[in-house]
This record gives C-alpha cells, structure tokens and sequence, in this order.
C-alpha cells in the first residue's frame, strides 16, 4: 500500500545519501593509496560496489518479505540459524558499532590536533583522555534522553557534504592527467612504500576491501529509509540511485587525488587526509575549512553512534538473545546498564592504541571485520528464503550478497576476523545468562558453533603472541 506522506523518490535519495556519509570519507584518500595505484583502487571500488549492491538488494527484499522481522538486520540470522545465530549477529553488530567510535575518536582528535598541538596525531596520551572524556560526554547525553534532534542531523549533514563538495570541485580542477596515469599500475610505488616488494593488482585489491567496506558500514540503513517511500515503486528505485550516488561519491574523493599527489605522498599524508590534501593544494585555509567540517561532522557522527550500540544490546535483550538488564531502560527511556558497559569497553580499548602506529586503521578495520558477519548472514538467509518460495532470481542476489562478503572475510580481513573471535567469549557467557533466564536449552549445534569459536580465538591469541597477527 502506497503512503500519501511518504517521502518522493529523490527526497528518499537524498536522505539515503547523507545518512550514509560518514567520517570515514575524510580519510579514505591515504588509506587507499597505502594500499593500492589508481587503476587497482578503481577494480576494487567495481568488485565492492556490486557486492554492496547484492547486499542492499538483499536487505530491500527481506524487509518488504518479511516485515515482522523487525529487530534490526540481526534478526534474519535468528530466522536462519535460531537463537545462536541471531546473538552472534547482533554481538559482531554492538562490536562494530562502539569499535567504529574508536575510529571516530581518532579521527576527532588528529583534526583538533592541527589546532592545538598537545593532540597533533590523534594517538598519544593527551589525545587519549581528552577522548575518554567525550565517550563518557556522549554516554551521559544519550542516557538522559539526548536524541538526534533533526536540526543536529542538519548541521551535521551540512559539514560532511560542503567541505566534501569544496574539496572534490577543487580537486577536479587541479586535477593532471599526467600524474594520475604516470605509474597506474602502482609498480614504482610498490617500490616506495613496500620496500621494493612487488604487490599484484589482485594483491593491491585485497588490500583496498576493508577500506572500501567501512565506508559503507551503516548502508543497511538504506532498507529502512527505502520503506518511507511514498509509492513502494519508488522505493527499490531510490535505493539504487542512493547507492549510485554513494558510489560515485567515493570514488571520486578518494581517486581524484591520485592526479594532484603521487600515491606515495597520498599514502604517506597525515590524517584527516582531506584536509591535508587540500592543503597542499590551496594553502592553509583549506586544511582549517576541512578541519572544521571533520571535528562537528565526526561529533554528530559519534553522538548517533553512541546510541546505536545502546539501541543493538535493547533490541536483543528484547529478543532474549541477552540478559533483559542490558536493554533494561531509565527514566528518560534510555538503557543505561548498556551505555555503561560499552563506555568501559571503549574506554579500556582506547589505551591499547598506544601500541599500534596506526590507531585510525586497526579500529576502523577491526570495525569493519566485526559487522561482515552480520552482512554474510543477511545474503545467506537472503539464499534460504528465497530457495524455500521459488524465487530464484533473488536468490542469485543473496549468492552475490553472501559470496562477497564471505570473500571478503578470507582475502581481505581474515587477521581482524580472527582477533574479532576473542570478543565473542565474553559474549558467549551473557548468552548463557539469557538462555537460564528464558528457560532456552542450549543445544549440541549450538555447543559445537561456540566450541569452534572458542579454539578460533585461542589460535587468534597465540598468533598474536608470535606476531603472526600484527597490531601495531
């Protein structure tokens, strides 16, 4: 049924857009060009964009199918897997939600430090506390009832796309043909920045996915927006251009640099890579006007997310997949119990990046490592229900869906995957309180997934310990 207050198509659009935007964009330029030319990044936005796609079509199609299914995207591996199932989702949700404040929070703090020097990088002590106090901040807002009021979401929205739209116009126009061409294949960068080690295309894209995929972390909301449609026609039609503009988007800031810097002064750039950037190219004013824009849009940015988390750990107490005090709510509707867990986690993690030299990369991918099995029991619940009523053209779609994400896993992020697996331990003992509270029976399957875990992590732990897997 059609909604007369619906929003248009291109008001949907719109809105898929800049909700979808985040603070990774800022960066994405020197991440990208550490790990790969201008002609691999390029394949690689292609190999990710249409298994994004896959991933939003999936998303579309399960809500409109199955409406009832209403505890976030979680709640298709419950109606999979079952109540295991639905956890393990929902726990790698929280764990990439309050991880992505983390990066967040590097982010902040590197773009304060071009104004005040004692938190220049974004990663020593001072710039360590000074985000611990913003966490807790944030925490104290969000449980006395502070929400995303639309006139927030409007400033916010405005400091993320003019900057980005200054930047790439300016960009555009400086732009030379000659330095983007001159090493396309990145052979003499490989050199530079690799220590004269040869790095395939195919290497070089492996290297851009997690990069690529946390940009696009929060685009399971775009289902949910494409439901306000005002005609259901619109709604499939606003996805795909939201989609395509987002594409489009990101590649052209994060590929357009490419023709005014080489890609090993990009890859070598300080963060916020933007402003730096523009920096180089307009002078000082550029990389004050960026600035600006990265410290209220990642503010906004972290407010939201400090909610989601909250609003994850709810929703599966709600579904008995954790004990029912985390979604237990205060006066002012907000869960407290969860805020408070989560601040101590983020909290406790922000000192563990003193030991890394790239505090924005190891919480973004981490981040992004988290949530990918959430998006891979989406496209495999996608395949399930679409095989159980016939409908073999989305199933093809869930394949898609769930044969790139489980790709990206193996290729592309399978250290963070793992070090993802410890967090599932603690995780596992709440599980077991829900299931005593709401008389659940864990089963032999069950056991067995959680055992599985269980070695993966002890493996994880002691390939850290040989520096195998690498945090700094």
């Amino acid at each position: 049924m059609d909604k007369e207050d619906g929003i248009s198509k291109f008001g949907l659009t719109a809105l898929i857009v800049s909700s979808s935007i985040g603070t990774g964009i800022f960066g994405i330029t020197s991440d990208m060009a550490n790990a790969a030319a201008p002609g691999p990044a390029l394949l690689s936005w292609l190999f990710c964009g249409i298994g994004i796609y896959a991933l939003v079509l999936s998303l579309n199609n399960l809500s409109k199918k199955r409406p009832e299914l209403d505890s976030g995207i979680f709640s298709y591996a419950k109606a999979a897997f079952g109540p295991l199932g639905g956890f393990l989702s929902g726990w790698g949700y929280w764990l990439s939600a309050w991880l992505g404040n983390i990066a967040f929070a590097t982010m902040l703090m590197s773009a304060i430090g071009y104004f005040i020097p004692i938190f220049k990088g974004g990663q020593n002590l001072p710039s360590i506390l000074c985000a611990i106090i913003f966490v807790w901040g944030l925490s104290l807002l969000v449980n006395n009832g502070v929400e995303s009021a639309s006139f927030v979401n409007t400033i916010v929205t405005i400091c993320k796309l003019v900057p980005l739209v200054v930047f790439m116009i300016i960009v555009a126009v400086s732009f030379k043909a000659g330095v983007f061409t001159a090493d396309f294949w990145g052979n003499v960068a490989n050199n530079v920045l690799h220590g004269g080690k040869v790095i395939s295309v195919f290497g070089q894209m492996k290297q851009s996915i997690m990069i690529i995929m946390w940009v696009f972390i929060g685009i399971e909301g775009a289902s949910v927006l494409a439901n306000r449609a005002k005609k259901r026609s619109d709604a499939q039609a606003a996805t795909i251009m939201g989609l395509a503009t987002l594409i489009i988007v990101y590649v052209f800031a994060s590929i357009l640099p490419y023709g005014v810097l080489t890609q090993a002064q990009l890859a070598t750039i300080k963060q916020p890579a933007m402003a730096n950037i523009l920096k180089h190219v307009v002078g000082e004013w550029g990389a004050i006007f960026i600035n600006i824009g990265v410290i209220i849009s990642t503010l906004g940015a972290w407010l939201s997310w400090t909610m989601l988390p909250a609003e994850t750990t709810t929703l599966m107490a709600k579904d008995h997949e954790l004990p029912s005090y985390w979604g237990k709510l205060n006066s002012k509707k907000a869960p407290t119990i969860s805020l408070v867990i989560t601040g101590i986690l983020q909290t406790l993690f922000l000192f563990t990046l003193l030991a890394t030299n790239y505090a924005y990369n190891f919480a973004y991918t981490l981040a992004t490592a988290a949530i990918l099995l959430s998006y891979l029991l989406v496209g495999v619940y996608q395949v399930k229900y679409s095989y159980k009523n016939g409908e073999w053209g989305q199933l093809f779609i869930g394949v898609i869906a769930a044969g790139f994400q489980l790709l990206a896993m193996v290729l592309a992020g399978w250290q963070q995957v793992m070090m993802t697996t410890i967090a599932y331990l603690p995780g596992f003992y709440f599980y077991w309180v829900a299931c005593k509270e709401y008389g659940h029976k864990i089963s032999v399957k069950e056991k067995i997934v959680m055992g599985i875990i269980l070695i993966l992590a002890i493996v994880t732990i002691g390939l850290i310990i040989n520096g195998t897997i690498k945090i700094g």
